[in-house]
């Protein structure tokens, strides 16, 4: 199944995949299995693929461009801005172009489909040069159209305000509601598409997580768990582990209850919200890319109330207002 929004211009699938793992964070990943790992989701349907320039310091990209030059078809989204330290002075043209230079290099690319800001500070949404400089850089050729990577729903609400902005990615999923309230409305009334990253809230809502589960060493559920790297909110979308594990059990039921396993119920029901155009969800394996891209296709699933339900009961108030 496949949808578009006005700025994107360009059809993908509901069910994309997010290649973060393909390059470090997550364990080892091997580059043959990386691409098994593509050529599955393709095979499945998947046409969208969401890389950055720091995923492995460009290992991602790397295996991504080699695989699209048989695969021309694959739309990538690649994010920038995160090589350097998070000031608003380092997100300048000339830093913007060295950058989707190395990204064209990776991508093996002359035009870069999508390229995001990688989760900016709010200064730099607030920037009227900036999007000026991306402008400039969709004028020359370098990339096809931008979008902003974004951890708040209010960053997210700036960013769709501008006229530029084909997408915003925003953590969504079913123990992050917030975007429901504001960002999805305002996305369908700009045309603005929204990218739906942590859609199974790094794995907890696959259901196969208990208490004592324990992560590698070289895994941001293990080095992030309390925001020592980056926002703590990329890691379990920011919920207590065990509330979250206890939460993912009530889950994986509700999804029984539709016949369904938790990950394929989780990514459906998200799919299917107004507003959303597609879904991240990452793999580690062949058989997890097809039971993601599985979700593009399931029937009709009302199960907003209860995950709502759920929702307000173990999270809404230690982390609605935080994002």
């Amino acid at each position: 199944m496949h949808s578009s929004a006005a700025r994107l211009g360009s059809p993908v699938s509901v069910i994309g995949l997010g290649t973060w793992q393909l390059g470090a964070d997550w364990g080892d990943v091997s580059e043959r299995d990386a691409t098994a790992i593509l050529e599955a989701s393709v095979e499945s349907g998947v046409t969208l693929f969401d890389t950055a320039d720091v995923y492995g310091d460009g290992r991602s990209e790397q295996i991504i461009g080699s695989f699209i030059r048989t695969h021309p078809e694959v739309f990538v989204a690649t994010k920038m801005g995160r090589r350097l330290e998070q000031l608003p002075e380092n997100y300048s043209m000339a830093h913007f172009r060295s950058w989707t230079d190395r990204s064209r290099a990776n991508l093996g690319v002359d035009t870069l489909d999508l390229v995001q800001l990688h989760c900016p500070p709010t200064a730099v949404i607030e920037s009227d040069r900036v999007f000026d400089d991306l402008d400039a850089l969709v004028g020359e050729g370098v990339i096809a159209r931008y979008g902003v990577s974004v951890e708040t729903a209010d960053q997210a609400l700036a960013a769709i305000a501008r006229p530029g902005v084909a997408s915003v990615q925003i953590i969504l999923n079913a123990f992050r509601l917030k975007p429901l309230d504001a960002v999805l409305p305002a996305a369908i009334d700009a045309g603005v598409a929204i990218i739906a990253r942590v859609p199974l809230a790094s794995g907890l809502l696959s259901g196969k997580y208990t208490k004592d589960t324990v992560f590698a060493a070289n895994d941001h559920r293990t080095f992030n768990r309390h925001g020592e790297s980056f926002d703590v909110g990329e890691t379990f979308s920011g919920v207590d582990f065990e509330r979250g594990v206890a939460a993912a059990q009530e889950f994986s039921v509700l999804a029984a209850s539709v016949g369904l396993a938790a990950p394929v119920a989780a990514l459906a029901w998200l799919a299917q919200l107004p507003g959303v155009t597609t879904v991240i969800p990452g793999a580690r394996s062949v058989a997890q890319a097809q039971s993601n891209a599985s979700a593009g296709s399931v029937e009709s699933l009302d199960i907003t109330p209860q995950v709502t339900e759920l929702y307000n009961r173990y999270f809404r108030a230690e982390i609605h207002d935080r994002w």
